[in-house]
């Protein structure tokens, strides 16, 4: 075993979400000057490690497109490195794909410069970057690197002996007792040498493995308590990540007082009800001191929940906190503001291919679904708002100034990821990113513009895994937040 850890070609593999629980890829539907793209960036496993980048061009005459990693914030984000030209498909001119390094933990940007025939436009993607866990070597490879480490030592034994024993005999000669009682000591000596070898490889591979996994993620822990008068209390602490071993240092901090609003708001809880997910709650919590939101609950149906907690900090890093609490049946106080809730029935009684849902005041939300879902692939989700009689209503409105909002679950709980028309990336690091284009913030939600908001939405997401998701949509029109429910079944 000793031998095993010791080995130089054990990888460390991470598995992961980013900001999301789960849901690792992002995703963005956005605009580079005149070209809109829709970019797929796959996180590395490792930290550093590679980076998988796919754009699917919506806008034809795109001839070239370039890309560059750099950090988001920080110093380094003003000197961006040679950027890579991404290959164009040979079967498919609007599609490009290429691969970046991604070369320390922290908030980066994956900066897209897109030219073509109606010029240049630079369209910036968020991406945290941290590796996730860790993962043992295979079994067989293990049992493999094991025989030929037995093999290697005692090679190295035998010929230590060899060299005393017999290396300055004459051809033929039998070696005499000194010689085999030299032998025999040289192997001893060699032996305790390569033991000794072996023991100091391990301990620098401990040393090297307690520091990789001082940097694996650990997100915020939350703890949820339910105090008088209905009020929620969500406590926020730092596990210890990436907190510095001795005689290193951290290249990247965080923090439990350096939030930034995220819509309007520094968190964003969703609170889905368990095991049916049938009751949803969008709420907005506030930051009573540092590391500490309070929210005084609404009228909530009793039951377990799970908490989801979307935070995002200055540095542009986002985290999505999870927990649960036991809700009693409580009086509460009527939605406000952005709050919004929503129910159906628990999607153990519910059909997988359902594309409409009536709603309680007789308007009905349409997902214009595909035939077949499938697990990582990119697409845009549909949904369409219409009125107690079919038509698009007139007073649409925005949703905490988007046409809409959406959170992917998987029935599991393994899966969470609060999504916009823009993509799956927080709209804070977002709008940090686009303010060092020169495009600046107005394309930061390209489905808005026009006097008359449309009554239909999209939002650009994959799947991560197969299994049954149930999908929360919310849409506005007026002052009502209408919260549609659907239920997928992904291949």
């Amino acid at each position: 075993m000793r031998l095993l850890k010791a080995a130089p070609v054990l990888i460390v593999l991470a598995v992961g979400t980013q900001a999301h629980v789960g849901s690792p890829d992002i995703y963005l539907d956005g605009k580079a000057g005149p070209y809109q793209l829709f970019v797929t960036v796959r996180p590395p496993m490792v930290i550093p490690g590679v980076a998988e980048i796919e754009v699917r061009c919506q806008t034809p005459g795109v001839r070239e497109i370039r890309a560059v990693p750099l950090p988001l914030t920080g110093p380094g984000a003003k000197f961006a490195p040679i950027a890579d030209t991404l290959k164009r498909s040979p079967q498919d001119a609007q599609f490009f794909t290429g691969s970046l390094w991604m070369m320390a933990t922290g908030s980066w940007e994956v900066r897209l410069t897109a030219d073509g025939a109606s010029g240049r436009g630079v369209l910036s993607v968020p991406v945290p970057s941290a590796a996730r866990a860790t993962k043992k070597m295979q079994f067989g490879l293990g049992a493999l690197l094991g025989l030929l480490g037995v093999f290697l030592i005692g090679g190295v034994v035998a010929m230590a002996g060899a060299a005393v024993r017999e290396a300055k005999a004459a051809p033929g000669e039998i070696p005499n007792r000194d010689a085999k009682r030299g032998g025999r000591i040289a192997m001893s000596i060699a032996l305790f040498i390569v033991v000794t070898s072996v023991w100091g490889a391990n301990a620098w591979w401990n040393s090297e493995a307690a520091a990789y996994g001082n940097r694996v993620y650990k997100p915020l822990k939350l703890s949820a308590v339910l105090g008088p008068p209905d009020t929620l209390t969500l406590d926020l602490t730092d596990p210890g990540w990436l907190k510095p071993l001795p005689g290193r240092i951290a290249l990247f901090t965080r923090k439990i007082d350096d939030f930034v609003p995220d819509h309007g708001h520094l968190m964003h809880l969703y609170a889905i009800r368990q095991p049916g997910l049938d009751v949803v709650y969008h709420l907005h919590p506030d930051l009573v001191e540092a590391g500490v939101f309070r929210l005084k609950l609404p009228a909530m149906r009793p039951g377990k929940y799970k908490l989801y907690a979307d935070v995002v900090h200055a540095t542009g890093f986002p985290e999505t906190l999870v927990s649960s609490a036991d809700i009693p049946a409580l009086p509460g106080r009527p939605l406000a503001g952005d709050d919004a809730s929503g129910s159906a029935k628990p999607w153990q009684e519910s059909s997988a291919r359902g594309t409409n849902f009536g709603l309680p005041d007789g308007y009905r939300m349409e997902w214009i679904r595909p035939a077949e879902l499938h697990s990582k692939q990119a697409m845009l989700f549909r949904f369409r708002l219409t009125d107690a009689a079919g038509r698009a209503p007139r007073d649409m409105a925005l949703y905490m100034g988007m046409l809409g909002h959406a959170a992917f679950v998987n029935t599991d709980g393994t899966v969470f990821a609060h999504v916009h028309p823009t993509g799956s990336v927080s709209m804070a690091a977002f709008m940090m990113a686009q303010q060092k284009n020169d495009s600046g913030m107005s394309e930061m939600d390209h489905s808005v513009r026009g006097d008359a908001l449309p009554n239909e939405v999209s939002f650009p997401y994959g799947f991560p895994a197969s299994g049954r998701y149930r999908v929360f949509v919310q849409m506005k029109h007026g002052t009502t937040v209408e919260t549609g429910i659907f239920d997928a079944a992904v291949e």
